[in-house]
Order: structure tokens, then sequence, then C-alpha cells
């Protein structure tokens, strides 16, 4: 069997969702292990949780890709203290290097993701980060819906598409919404992006009570789909593209798993 080595992997994936595309705040790339590591298994989560470092480890992974950085904050000591060291050590002791690509593939993959799962058309970027051979590239995207919807059928729409146990809308008007703005993860940041791209709702995740009254006055409904609500494709998107691009090794994704309960 041909062994590929971390180095080999990374760099494809580099090319393909570059670290250049990431935003300054953001902590992208290698975090744990040897670029030299020789490579068979590839496991992919959203994040790095306890549940999912033990499914990695018990499947015998020796890469570990996430969309969220386990890493964020600088670390003065690696040890059994904090929850933070305790999966570092967990990782270096199975021998398994740890990849995060967040921003990076916010830009090169989520938005259009999110895009497609929604059935969007006529999309454009939604909040610009850069540009790519004079093209616009930026993290979620601003479009129009197939046919428009009142608010009610658009979160019926929203949750049936991101397949959500719940979603919590903003809003009551029975207005048809033809132009919507979607946003991944926390999307707080975007409400004036969505607002001056003239959007009528934005589809997005961690917005706080304040956030969504303020948006709603000034005529954007709000649906709160969930930070892993509206990244979770990432899981099986990844495993899929990590499958047709390193065929010479076993890919599997964590079991999906929203890490709330409704009541």
């Amino acid at each position: 069997m041909y062994i590929m080595i971390c180095e080999e992997i990374l760099k494809r994936l580099e090319e393909e969702y570059p670290s250049s595309c990431a935003e300054e705040w953001d902590n992208q790339g290698l975090l744990v292990g040897r670029r030299s590591g020789k490579v068979r298994k590839i496991f992919v989560a959203l994040d790095v949780r306890n549940e999912t470092l033990e499914e990695a480890c018990t499947w015998g992974a020796d890469l570990m890709i996430t969309h969220h950085p386990l890493i964020f904050e600088s670390i003065r000591k690696v040890n059994e203290d904090t929850f933070i060291g305790q999966r570092i050590l967990k990782l270096i002791e199975h021998r398994i290097s740890y990849y995060a690509m967040h921003t990076n593939f916010d830009v090169h993959g989520m938005a259009e993701l999110n895009e497609r799962q929604l059935g969007l058309v006529n999309a454009r970027v939604l909040m610009k980060t850069g540009d790519n051979k004079g093209e616009p590239e930026g993290i979620g995207r601003v479009a129009e819906l197939l046919e428009p919807m009142v608010l009610t059928v658009l979160a019926k729409h929203v949750k049936r598409c991101m397949g959500l146990p719940d979603i919590r809308y903003y809003g009551a008007s029975e207005l048809p919404i033809t132009k919507v703005a979607v946003c991944g993860g926390a999307g707080k940041n975007v409400v004036q992006e969505a607002l001056n791209a003239g959007a009528e709702a934005l589809i997005t995740g961690d917005i706080d009570y304040h956030t969504a009254i303020n948006a709603l006055a000034q005529g954007l409904h709000i649906l709160d789909a969930g930070h892993y609500g509206t990244e979770y494709c990432f899981i099986s998107y990844m495993t899929d593209r990590l499958s047709h691009m390193f065929p010479e090794c076993q890919v599997k994704g964590a079991e999906v798993e929203m890490p709330y309960t409704v009541i």
C-alpha cells in the first residue's frame, strides 16, 4: 500500500484552499503533529471534541482535519490541567497530526455549500475579503430564492434543506421574501453587509437577541439555524473531497450529532 506523507496532503489542500484566504485573526493550518508523518487514514470532523477525538483514535486515524481550530489563543502550557491540553496530548499520544481549515474554507467552500443546500440562484459574495483573478471572493452569499416565500415557509425550507431539528426566526411579515443572505457559522458581523446588499432575510447562526431585533427594525429578518447547523455540511463534503483527492488513503467522517437537545 502506498503511504502518503502528511506534507503531501497539506500541500494539495493549500493549493485548493489557500491559507492566504484566511482571516488575520484565524489559526488555520497544521496545529499539532509532524509534516513528515505517514498517513493512511484521514478523519474529518467539524470540531475536535472529546467525542470526535475518541472516534478518530478508535478508528486509528493518522491525520485529523476539522473546520474549527482546536487552538485559538496562545498556550503557555500543554498538560492535563485544561481540556485543550488534554486533547493536544491525546493527539500526540495517538500519533495523529491535526490540521484546521477555517476561514480559508469559508471563502473557498462553505459559502458555496450553503448556497447549494438552499437552492439559491444568481448568487454573489456577501462579505468581500479579497479578489481572485479579478473576481471578488469572500464569506457568505447574497442571492435569490427560486421562488418567493413568506417567512414561515422560508424557515421550514431552511430547516428541511439543512437537516435541522429546529430553527429560530425573527419577524412576522406575511410579505413574500425573494432575496436572502446566507453565512455559515456566526453571522453577527455580516448583518450590515446583508442590509447593504438589499437582503430581506439573513440565514446564519449564533445571533444574539439585540442583534436580531436591531436587524429586524431595519427590515432584515433573521433565521438562526445555529452554528453547527449551518456548517456540519463540512463533514460530508470534505470526506468526499478528500476521498477523491487522495484515493490512496482511507477517509472517514465524524458521526453527525447536534451538540444540543430540543425539548
